[in-house]
């Protein structure tokens, strides 16, 4: 599996206290990863998941991914076609969450107070870099953890794991 580290696209704005219990709802979560994708975020704006587009960039604030440590909230994330998520910051077993399936995700602090619903983005994970090409500006996501970033190349935790059992 070939995880993308540039996305580009339109951006999908909410805010902050997200928690995975709204990412995806508890009486969606034994779902398919294809059919819980229908759902996602779906009290925060319904149109999200018939409308996001393979590559858009899910901008969200702070706390995103609160609450629960459920595997399945970036799993059905994941599902949507979502190219990267960039938040505020995330809550940390979300955002450890993510690189474990292989879900990009950056902390870019300051990201939502100038990124509209609806801008175009491009996303640079391996740098960290956030371009808005609607407005043409930069911002500059937290470094990620080379072992983490190593994950997310390999596709997830259990793809790296397999690789690594294959190599010894």
């Amino acid at each position: 599996m070939t995880i993308s580290l540039k996305s580009e696209g339109r951006s999908w704005k909410f805010g902050d206290n997200i928690p995975t219990d709204q990412i995806v709802r508890g009486d969606r979560v034994f779902l398919p990863n294809e059919e819980m994708a229908k759902y996602v975020l779906e009290d925060h704006n319904p149109e999200f998941a018939s409308k996001v587009q393979q590559g858009d960039i899910l901008v969200a604030g702070k706390h995103f991914g609160q609450s629960s440590g459920r595997a399945v909230a970036p799993k059905a994330i994941k599902a949507t076609g979502v190219g990267a998520v960039v938040v505020e910051y995330a809550s940390r077993l979300f955002y450890r969450n993510c690189f474990e399936i292989g879900l990009p995700l950056l902390e870019c602090p300051g990201i939502t107070e100038s990124v509209m619903d609806g801008d175009i983005l491009a996303v640079d994970i391996e740098t960290g870099c956030v371009k808005n090409i609607t407005t043409n500006q930069e911002y500059q996501a937290k470094p990620i953890d080379p072992f983490l970033l190593n994950m997310l190349i390999g596709g997830g935790l259990i793809p790296m794991a397999e690789q690594l059992a294959t190599d010894s």
